[in-house]
């Protein structure tokens, strides 16, 4: 296991002790160890809870191309419908999260959930491929989008060279790293200007889009559900889109154990963010309508660019601005969240126990947060991005579907677990009954991506068996393991979390 480490001790400004069990505990700057507890602290408030789940959802989509379920769909009143249906079962998923959330008190969402009902294999391959593809590629995709829209109003009249956007993506992904590292405090207070920025820019879309309904432009609702028929392949690919565009409302679970009052802010952050998401959503496409036709709309490089220039005029040159500041907060938001899954994942075995430490001044996940750094780099300059998400895009659903699976299985597993938070039973049965359809229809829109994908989340089977299970690992690996682990204790300044109960 990872954690089965032997180690001398070391004395260099720091020290490290070997105690009895070959747990290896690292005292950096002791003072500041004794003097003020080294844990992850409870500074996540329920503004902090809902920007984060706002500021995730909303990314680049829905001002360039909100167009999927238009496209799939066949009409406005159609497409109108499935993005108000997605919204609420969407919310459906994030009421199973919350009672996950206050009944499970610990950080790690998916993983811990997984963990929780089902046991350490399929927690093991569900944070596998988070670390080493799912999350690198995710950040590479969102980060891409903010180095291109944030230097478009540089290039106005000519193409974007591609070194450019990849250079400026790297600087932003080592910049959104390093804040994290620094601040949990800074981090959520960003993030909520950038949240407060993602919603301005939305609200400078709806207002105009009302005006315009008051003025009687409301051409193209006529015969809202009169157009090309959604045909049978097409009307689930446009639920697919939807689902997509919301998904993100997951990530306030991640973070538990730093959220203040769990039982009260986790529903109540969770049920206002998708609210506000959902409605905001139906109402930004309400007022694209307004004004640039279906046939228009299909065509469009950027929506909401062309929406702003017929109605806004010069303004339009602020909406690329508005589109990078939404991509950078949900950078912030994913990477904030996502270390803690590998920090939990980390304290219970199934990754290197380095990243199960905390920054003795900062008490931030400082190995957690930067683990993904390389990882990233890499797929950015080497790797065909969109593919990989191709790949593995039905991995979310199966996982997502799983853990609501599991929150069924607990209710008669464990009957007597607290649960300040409780939803109807048949909000988990259609909501795994959703993520399953999800799944299925990865299958059926691209079964050779899909199938790489699914072959690649079992590369993480012989993976747990032989980093998890097998404890008979040679001498000289241990001790490599060792002093690595020590050396990046020193160089960092981490130790592990000082013992605490977490229901």
């Amino acid at each position: 296991m990872f954690r089965k480490t032997t180690v001398p001790t070391i004395s260099n400004g720091s020290y490290l002790e070997e105690q009895s069990n070959g747990r290896l505990v690292s005292v950096c700057n002791t003072k500041a160890v004794q003097g003020d507890k080294v844990v992850l602290k409870k500074k996540i408030t329920f503004l902090r809870g809902v920007s984060i789940i706002i500021g995730t959802i909303i990314g680049a989509g829905i001002f360039i191309s909100p167009k999927g379920i238009l496209e799939n769909t066949g009409s406005v009143g159609m497409s109108l419908t499935v993005w108000t249906v997605c919204g609420i079962l969407s919310l459906f998923g994030a009421l199973c999260y919350a009672e996950l959330g206050t009944s499970i008190k610990k950080s790690g969402g998916h993983y811990t959930y997984i963990l929780e009902a089902f046991g350490p294999l399929p927690a093991f391959v569900r944070v596998w491929v988070e670390l080493l593809i799912i999350r690198p590629a995710a950040t590479s995709v969102i980060s891409l989008a903010f180095g291109r829209y944030i230097l478009e109003p540089l290039f106005m009249q000519c193409e974007i060279p591609d070194l450019a956007v990849k250079l400026i993506t790297a600087v932003a992904i080592t910049l959104v790293m390093v804040l994290n590292s620094m601040s949990v405090s800074w981090s959520a207070r960003i993030q909520i200007f950038l949240t407060f920025c993602k919603l301005v820019a939305i609200l400078i879309i709806i207002v105009p889009g009302v005006m315009q309904l008051i003025k009687g432009e409301t051409q193209h609702f006529k015969d809202a559900f009169v157009g090309n028929a959604a045909s049978v392949k097409g009307l689930p690919l446009a639920f697919y889109s939807g689902m997509y565009a919301y998904s993100g409302w997951f990530y306030l679970n991640f973070v538990t154990e730093e959220v203040e009052n769990p039982e009260r802010n986790i529903p109540l952050a969770i049920c206002t963010s998708m609210v506000i998401v959902t409605v905001g959503y139906v109402l930004t496409n309400v007022a694209y309508f307004t004004t640039i036709s279906p046939e228009d709309l299909l065509m469009s490089k950027a929506v909401a660019v062309t929406f702003s220039e017929r109605l806004l005029g010069s303004f339009s040159l602020a909406v690329p601005i508005f589109v990078a500041l939404s991509c950078f907060g949900s950078m912030n938001g994913g990477i904030f969240a996502v270390s803690r899954m590998f920090y939990v994942a980390s304290r219970e075995g199934h990754l290197p126990e380095i990243l199960s430490m905390i920054h003795v001044r900062k008490h931030t996940p400082l190995p957690a947060v930067i683990v993904l750094h390389p990882l990233t780099m890499i797929m950015l300059f080497t790797s065909d991005i969109y593919s990989l998400l191709n790949f593995l895009s039905f991995a979310r659903w199966l996982f997502i579907g799983l853990a609501v699976a599991g929150m069924i299985y607990l209710r008669y597993k464990r009957p007597d677990m607290p649960r300040p938070f409780k939803v109807p039973l048949f909000i988990p049965a259609l909501f795994s009954f959703t993520c399953l359809f999800m799944v299925a229809l990865s299958l059926y829109a691209d079964p050779v991506n899909t199938g790489i994908g699914f072959a690649i989340t079992l590369t993480g089977v012989p993976a747990y068996y032989l980093f998890i299970i097998w404890d008979k690992k040679p001498r000289w690996f241990r001790r490599l393991l060792g002093w690595i682990t020590s050396s990046l204790q020193i160089i960092l300044e981490v130790v592990p979390e000082e013992d605490k109960e977490i229901s």
